[in-house]
């Protein structure tokens, strides 16, 4: 089986969070709530320096799958 690439997650100790799995490389958790991303992977200087420009680029595709979910819901 292969895991989608990203997975909503839920947790009933931060009811107003919401956690967004990224699976594949670099794999992280974000809370869209607050943009606050936790790694999975450990990362050198050269890649750390691409992390910071690509950021920006995962919340924006990990809100836009959290979109989709919530609208596949209400349909």
């Amino acid at each position: 089986m292969t895991l989608p690439k990203f997975i909503l997650g839920d947790n009933t100790d931060h009811p107003d969070a919401i956690f967004i799995i990224h699976t594949e490389f670099p794999r992280f958790i974000i809370n869209l709530e607050n943009d606050e991303v936790e790694w999975f992977e450990e990362f050198d200087q050269h890649d750390q320096k691409e992390l910071e420009t690509e950021t920006e680029n995962y919340i924006k595709l990990a809100t836009e799958f959290y979109d989709r979910e919530v609208q596949r819901y209400e349909d």
